[in-house]
C-alpha cells in the first residue's frame, strides 16, 4: 500500500493505493494502516478527503477486520470518501466495511470522476 497526499482542483486528496497487489497478510497492512491513521489523525475533523483504489487487490477476511478498525477510528475526520476498483466480491466487502464502520463510500470506475465528486462542497 502506498498513501499520500494530491492536489485535484486546488483541493488536498489522501490518495491510497491498493492496486495491483493481494492484501491478504493482515498483519503486514497493520503497521502501515498504524501510519495512515496517525496521518489522518492529525487533521480537522471532517476536513479529510479519501481517495482509495483498489483495482486488481484481493482481500483476506483478517484484513477486513484491520479496515473496520480503520475506518472506525478515523471517520470523525473524514469529510469525503471515495473508492475504484470495487467490484464482485470486493463489493460485499465494501459494505461490509460501511454498515461495521458507519463510514460512507462513494463507488466509482473513472478517477477523475472520483476527484470531481470529492473536490464538489
Amino acid at each position: 500500500m502506498c498513501f499520500k497526499w494530491i492536489e485535484y482542483q486546488g483541493a488536498q486528496i489522501l490518495y491510497q493505493d491498493f492496486s495491483g497487489g493481494g492484501m491478504l497478510n493482515a498483519a503486514k497492512y497493520k503497521e502501515e494502516f498504524a501510519a495512515l491513521e496517525d496521518m489522518i489523525l492529525a487533521q480537522p475533523p471532517q476536513s479529510v478527503r479519501v481517495l482509495t483504489n483498489f483495482n486488481a487487490s484481493v482481500f483476506s477476511k483478517d484484513l477486513l477486520e484491520v479496515m473496520v478498525a480503520h475506518s472506525r477510528l478515523t471517520r470523525p475526520h473524514i469529510k469525503k470518501f471515495a473508492a475504484l476498483g470495487v467490484t464482485g466480491p470486493k463489493r460485499i466487502m465494501a459494505g461490509m466495511v460501511e454498515r461495521l464502520s458507519g463510514q460512507p463510500m462513494a463507488l466509482f470506475e473513472d478517477e477523475q470522476q472520483a476527484q470531481e465528486w470529492l473536490t464538489e462542497s
